[in-house]
């Protein structure tokens, strides 16, 4: 098995060391006396015992667990090369893939025929097939803004009750730097009763896949790896190499990797965050933000960032997984809260400045009928993770306004099950007094505008949050 290769390699590490070190032969004791071997034949054969045997498909089995956005694309390219256990407990979701069938649009049917050597199953039991486990679940924050790591302490708990000694355990879900190793590495060492970088060993991979963009896919987006000792750290960025064609970076430890992930996002929203500020600022200058945006965007190194409703499954999340550890070690992050605030709120502020539209155009609030046009966290996917919309539809709900909701991305039923609302098939022509796009579906954009409008009352506001039509065209905008 591919486990014994790794661990051997990591049993000769000491062996290997002492070679190049002094340069001397080493002995190795046996019941018939001292055997001397080479450095260089000492190195080939760590080199040898791992890289010509670790890989070999037949000793691997990966098992995906949690078969979202992130697992299923994953497990689908490992299954077109190793034998691929794809884990989930959502049991109609298992049914769906086995008929072929994504319900999140990420792969279609084509490409999910294409792996062959993956197996879907919600059966617990077949994990114990694997010897390579990577955790795709979700790691969200609670209503008080803090991580919660429900998910992967479940995901934990599973797999170590069915871990080997030598198996690997490989974590995608976002976390704060040193959460692998702080609380899932205890749980999966509980569970299997076997000790960790002993007896078992783990990796940390972070997911960068985004939702909707088929140009940039799993396999297209260097992936950064990592390892609990050296050799993991190679196994696991060999193991990619096999399915990432951007490539990969290895990175000195879980932690690094951990952090590299958790920034990435934090940056986007920090910058995201100084646009819209702007923008609140520009509002009360009376200057079009965008023109300004498209001036400034002249310069070579200007970034390219909109204002906009922050959400989604990592940019709305990630940066408190970070202030939440670095207010546990004793310092207060200042800029990224200031950011997170700041975005947290563009949901009041959008009905804030609607509101005063409606209000100059003497049209009630109250029992006012508002059209939202879209509701997934970003265009052209049906991912409704930490939508901020719902911002937007609370603010309105708070002034008793009577609000529909319109998206051809999303499931009716699984908006029900998660905002307890279900949106509308088609909006009613001539019905609306504010109709708001707060999702830039290109569906919207084919419409056109005169089409919109139609679904507006005589006198009626429509706003632009995603600037999806010009300024003139508009009565306000972000």
């Amino acid at each position: 098995m591919v486990r014994h290769s790794v661990l051997q390699q990591e049993s000769l590490a000491h062996f290997t060391l002492v070679c190049s070190i002094n340069n001397y032969l080493w002995q190795e004791e046996t019941l018939n006396g001292f055997v001397a071997i080479s450095n260089l034949t000492a190195i080939i054969i760590v080199l040898y015992s791992y890289y010509g045997d670790s890989m070999d498909p037949q000793k691997i089995t990966i098992a995906v667990v949690g078969l979202g956005y992130v697992g299923l694309p994953l497990a689908v390219e490992f299954g077109k090369h190793f034998n691929t256990i794809g884990f989930d407990i959502d049991d109609n979701r298992i049914k769906e893939l086995a008929e072929g069938q994504d319900r999140t649009l990420e792969v279609d049917s084509e490409t999910l025929k294409s792996a062959s050597k993956l197996q879907y199953t919600s059966d617990n039991e077949e994990l114990a097939k694997a010897n390579v486990y990577i955790v795709t679940v979700p790691t969200p924050i609670d209503r008080h803004k803090n991580p919660d790591l429900t998910p992967l302490r479940k995901a934990s708990e599973l797999i170590g009750r069915f871990l080997s000694r030598d198996d690997i355990v490989i974590y995608e879900s976002t976390v704060y730097p040193g959460a692998t190793e702080e609380v899932c590495v205890p749980i999966l060492a509980t569970q299997s009763g076997l000790e960790f970088n002993r007896d078992f060993y783990i990796g940390y991979s972070p997911e960068r896949i985004n939702p909707g963009d088929k140009k940039h896919g799993v396999t297209s987006i260097q992936k950064v790896t990592s390892g609990s000792t050296p050799a993991i750290a190679d196994f696991v960025d060999d193991l990619y190499k096999k399915i990432i064609t951007a490539g990969t970076y290895k990175a000195s430890s879980v932690m690094v990797a951990e952090a590299a992930k958790v920034i990435e996002n934090t940056q986007r929203d920090v910058n995201i965050a100084l646009i819209n500020e702007l923008a609140m600022i520009f509002k009360r200058m009376s200057i079009d933000t965008e023109e300004v945006l498209k001036a400034a965007g002249t310069k070579w190194n200007f970034l390219p960032f909109r204002p906009g409703l922050v959400g989604g499954h990592c940019i709305g999340v990630d940066p408190y997984y970070l202030t939440h550890k670095a207010i546990e070690i004793g310092y207060h992050p200042e800029m990224i809260l200031a950011g997170r605030r700041i975005n947290d709120d563009m949901g009041s502020y959008v009905v804030d400045q609607i509101t005063r539209i409606m209000t100059q155009s003497r049209i009630h609030i109250v029992d006012s009928n508002i059209l939202i046009m879209g509701l997934t966290f970003k265009e052209n996917c049906p991912d409704l993770r930490n939508t901020r919309v719902i911002d937007v539809i609370n603010s309105f709900t708070e002034q008793h306004a009577n609000i529909d909701v319109f998206d051809p991305w999303v499931d009716a039923d699984e908006a029900s099950d998660v905002y307890g609302f279900r949106p509308v098939s088609e909006p009613v022509l001539n019905n609306y007094d504010a109709i708001v796009l707060t999702v830039s579906h290109q569906q919207f954009i084919d419409m056109g505008v005169d089409a919109i409008r139609s679904f507006g009352k005589p006198k009626h506001v429509l706003f632009d949050v995603k600037y999806m039509f010009p300024a003139e065209q508009t009565d306000g905008r972000l």
